[in-house]
C-alpha cells in the first residue's frame, strides 16, 4: 500500500507561473486592499469592482501554465498516494495532472449563485469573465466561487481530517499565517515526517520539521529526493 502524502500548498507554490501573491511587495494587496475585494462587505458595496478584479485574476491564471514544482506533485502519484490541500484558488495543480485536490478557498474559474450556494458553474477558458447582469438559472446574480475574508472556510474539517491520516505531511510556499489553514499542522500526528518548502524562514511552531529552503520548483525535486523518488536523476 502506498504512503499517504498530504501535501498543503500556498501563494509559493504557483509564485513561479507568474500568479500574484496577496502578501509579497508589489502583490495584491498593495493594489487593492483586501476590504474593497475580498470581503463579503465589499461585493456588497460595490460589486461590480469585486466581479472586475476576480476577472483580471482569471484572465491572468489563463495565461499561466504550472512549474516543475507542479508538475513533481503530480508526478509523485507515482509512487505515493497524494492529496493536495491548497489555499491557493488557482487550478494549477489539476492542470500539472495531480487528481487530488482540495480547495480550501474555492476556485477560480468557477462562480457560484448568490442565492442558491448550491448551483456552481465552470467558466470556459474563452469567457473566463462574470459580470453585472450574469445570473443563474433561478435568477440571481453570480459572485465568484471563493472563500471571502470573514466567511467560513466550509473545506477545512475535510482538510483536518486528511492531515491526521497523513504518513508525510509537507507544507510548500505558505506564510502559515492565515488560519484555519494554519491549524492544519496541529492536526499531524506527532510521529509523522514534516517537510516544508520555503525560501523564507516560516515559524510552524513545530520543532520537528524539516526545511528545505528552496523555491517550489526546486524544493519539490530536493524532497523527492530525500525520500527516495527512484526517477529523479533519470535521463
Amino acid at each position: 500500500m502506498k504512503k499517504k502524502l498530504v501535501i498543503l500548498t500556498g501563494a509559493g507554490m504557483s509564485a513561479e507561473s507568474g500568479i500574484s501573491t496577496f502578501r509579497d511587495s508589489g502583490g495584491l494587496w498593495d493594489k487593492y486592499p483586501v476590504e474593497d475585494v475580498a470581503t463579503p462587505e465589499a461585493f456588497h458595496r460595490n460589486p461590480a469592482l469585486v466581479l472586475e478584479f476576480y476577472n483580471i485574476r482569471r484572465r491572468e491564471l489563463i495565461r499561466a501554465k504550472p512549474n516543475e514544482g507542479h508538475a513533481g506533485i503530480a508526478d509523485m502519484e507515482k509512487d505515493f498516494d497524494v492529496q493536495v490541500i491548497t489555499q491557493n484558488i488557482d487550478n494549477l495543480h489539476e492542470q500539472a495532472g495531480s487528481t487530488k485536490v482540495l480547495h480550501l478557498h474555492g476556485e477560480l474559474m468557477k462562480v457560484r449563485s448568490t442565492g442558491d450556494e448550491s448551483l456552481i458553474y465552470e467558466l470556459p477558458a474563452d469567457k473566463p469573465e462574470i459580470n453585472m447582469g450574469d445570473k443563474c438559472e433561478k435568477g440571481y446574480q453570480l459572485r465568484p466561487h471563493i472563500v471571502w475574508f470573514g466567511e467560513a472556510v466550509p473545506m477545512i474539517t475535510e482538510a483536518a481530517e486528511l492531515a491526521g491520516k497523513a504518513d508525510i505531511f509537507v507544507i510548500i510556499g505558505t506564510s502559515m499565517n492565515v488560519y484555519p489553514a494554519a491549524g492544519l499542522l496541529d492536526y499531524v500526528k506527532k510521529n509523522v515526517p514534516v517537510y516544508l518548502i520555503d525560501p523564507k524562514d516560516v515559524n510552524t511552531g513545530r520543532y520537528d520539521v524539516f526545511h528545505i529552503k528552496k523555491g517550489a520548483s526546486e524544493g519539490v525535486k530536493e524532497l523527492r529526493q530525500r525520500l527516495g523518488d527512484p526517477t529523479i536523476g533519470r535521463v
